[in-house]
C-alpha cells in the first residue's frame, strides 16, 4: 500500500513532507538526508528490495528532511540544529508522546542530537551504520569533490557516477535508475550545501547523555564489505552507556549498506514487536526486576589493538571474554548475551555477594593475560528483554565501570550495603562521584579481599 504524504511547518518555517501508516507503537524513522526521498522505492529500506522492511508491527513515520525529496527543497540548512527541528515538528504534529528513534547512517546524527535533548520522549533508540563526526564521512568519501566541482554543469553525470558506485558497477539499468533518483531527490546545490555542512558536525559530545536504551548496528553488507561502518558504529556504543552492539551480514547485493531481513530481526527483537508471521516465542518477553550489575571493560582497547596488532588482541579479548563469562555463571549469575560493548561484558545476579565473588574472578582471568580491566558494580531495577539488559541502574553500572582503575573493584554504596557482612570483603570509601547523565551524586567504593591484606 503506498503511504499517504503529508505535511507539517517547522519552527523556522520549512515545509516538511512525511507519512505515517500502520499500527502499533511509533516507529519514527530520521531522515537519511543525502538522497532522500519518500517515494524513492529504490532507497527507501522498508520496501521489498531492501530485505523484508522495518516497522512491520508498527506504526511507521518517515519523513523527508529539508532540502530533500518531497519536502522544501529550497531549504539548504543542513545544520545539526536545523535537522532536529524537522524531527520535532513531525512527531509534535503528530503529537507522537512517547515512540522508538531509529536513525540511518546520515540519519543518526539527529537522532543522537534528539535522543540527548529529549530523552523523556524515547523508549528505545536505534542507529544503523552511523557515524559520531560528519568529517569521517566526508574524508572517505573525498573523491566526490571532483564530481561536485563539475556537476554544475554536469549534475547527470555527477549522479550517474555516484549511482554507479553504489551499484556496484555492475548493473548498468540500475545505475541509470538510482541516478535519476538521486536527481528527484536533491539539488546540486543541496548536495554541496549538505556536505559543507556535515563537515562540521560531530555528536560524540552527546552520547554520554543518551540514557535511552540504546541498539547499535553495524548490518546489510557493511561489515563484510569492511568498510568504516563497523568502526564508526563501535565508537558510538562504546561512547552510550548501556548500548547493545549488534553486527550483522545480509545477503550479497550490489549496495554495501543495504538493509538486510538480519538486521530487521534484529531491530524487532530489540523493540519487542512480533509481527504475525512470525512466531511469539521467536521474541523473547521483557520482564523487570531487581539486580545486581556487574560491568567490566578492556583497559585502553584500542592502544592494545594498535600494539598487539588486531589478530593476537581479538584471540585474547575472546578467550577472556569466554572466562569471564563463565566465571559469572560459576558465581550463580547471569551473562547478557546482547553485545553491550565492544570490549565489554555485563552479567547480572541476585545476590551482591556472588556478584563481588564473580569480580574477583574476573579481575584474577585478566592478570592471567595482557588484557586489564575496569569493573564496576550497581543494584536497581532493570529489564530482561530479547537476550539484554537494561534501565538507569546498568547505566549507572556502566558508569561506575568507567572511574574504575585498571585492576581494581569499584561498588555503589547500594552494593556495598548489600554485601558488607556477607561478601567476606572491607570497602574502602572513595567518595561521591557525580556520574555522567545522573542528576545525583553516587558514593563509590573500592573492593578489598581479607586474605591479599
Amino acid at each position: 500500500m503506498e503511504p499517504q504524504i503529508r505535511y507539517c511547518t517547522t519552527s523556522d518555517g520549512a515545509s516538511i513532507a512525511y507519512f505515517s501508516m500502520g499500527e502499533g507503537p511509533a516507529l519514527v524513522v530520521t531522515s537519511t538526508v543525502l538522497w532522500s526521498h519518500l517515494q524513492g522505492r529504490n532507497l527507501a529500506p522498508e520496501f521489498p528490495r531492501h530485505g523484508r522492511g522495518i516497522g512491520r508491527a508498527q506504526r511507521l513515520v518517515r519523513y523527508d528532511g529539508r532540502g530533500t525529496g518531497l519536502s522544501d527543497q529550497s531549504a539548504l540548512d543542513f545544520s545539526l540544529d536545523a535537522r532536529v527541528r524537522d524531527l520535532e515538528a513531525v512527531v509534535d504534529h503528530l503529537d507522537l508522546q512517547t515512540f522508538a528513534l531509529c536513525g540511518q547512517i546520515h540519519g543518526c546524527q539527529a537522532a543522537i542530537a534528539y535522543a540527548a535533548r529529549h530523552p523523556e520522549r524515547l523508549t528505545h533508540l536505534v542507529l544503523w551504520n552511523g557515524y559520531a563526526r560528519g568529517e569521517e564521512f566526508a574524508r572517505i568519501t573525498a573523491r566526490w569533490n571532483s564530481f561536485r566541482d563539475l556537476a554544475d554543469d554536469e549534475w547527470d553525470g555527477y549522479t550517474l557516477a555516484i549511482a554507479n558506485a553504489n551499484t556496484g558497477y555492475q548493473d548498468a539499468a540500475l545505475a541509470l535508475e538510482t541516478a535519476k533518483a538521486y536527481r528527484k531527490s536533491m539539488t546540486f546545490a543541496g548536495v554541496r550545501a549538505f556536505f559543507a555542512s556535515l563537515e562540521a558536525q560531530d555528536v560524540t559530545s552527546m552520547l554520554d547523555a543518551i540514557t535511552t536504551q540504546t541498539l547499535v548496528m553495524c548490518g546489510g553488507n557493511a561489515s563484510a564489505t569492511g568498510s568504516r561502518y563497523v568502526e564508526w558504529s563501535k565508537t558510538l556504543a562504546g561512547g552510550i552507556a548501556g548500548a547493545r552492539f549488534s553486527e550483522s551480514v545480509g545477503a550479497p547485493q550490489a549496495r554495501d549498506t543495504i538493509w538486510s531481513d538480519a538486521d530487521t530481526r534484529t531491530m524487532e527483537e530489540f523493540l519487542g514487536v512480533a509481527p504475525a508471521d512470525i512466531a511469539p516465542s521467536s521474541l523473547a518477553a521483557a520482564t523487570a526486576g531487581t539486580a545486581i550489575i556487574l560491568f567490566t571493560d578492556i583497559v585502553d582497547s584500542t592502544a592494545l589493538t594498535e600494539r598487539l596488532g588486531d589478530t593476537v588482541f581479538r584471540t585474547a579479548s575472546r578467550t577472556l571474554d569466554e572466562g569471564m563469562r563463565i566465571a559469572i555463571r560459576d558465581a550463580g549469575g547471569t551473562p547478557v548475551e546482547g553485545k553491550v560493548l565492544g570490549d565489554g561484558v555485563m552479567g547480572v545476579f541476585t545476590s551482591a555477594s556472588q556478584a563481588i565473588a564473580a569480580a574477583r574472578r574476573c579481575i584474577e582471568l585478566s592478570a592471567e593475560s595482557e588484557l586489564r580491566l575496569h569493573v564496576g558494580l550497581h543494584a536497581g531495577d532493570v529489564t530482561h528483554e530479547a537476550g539484554n539488559v537494561y534501565g538507569g541502574a546498568v547505566n549507572i553500572a556502566s558508569r561506575i565501570c568507567g572511574l574504575s582503575a585498571p585492576g581494581e573493584v569499584l561498588v555503589s554504596d547500594i552494593v556495598r550495603g548489600l554485601a558488607r557482612t556477607s561478601a567476606g570483603v572491607e570497602f574502602a570509601d572513595r567518595g561521591d562521584h557525580a556520574l555522567k547523565g545522573i542528576d545525583d551524586a553516587v558514593r563509590l567504593y573500592e573492593v578489598r579481599w581479607r586474605d591479599e591484606r
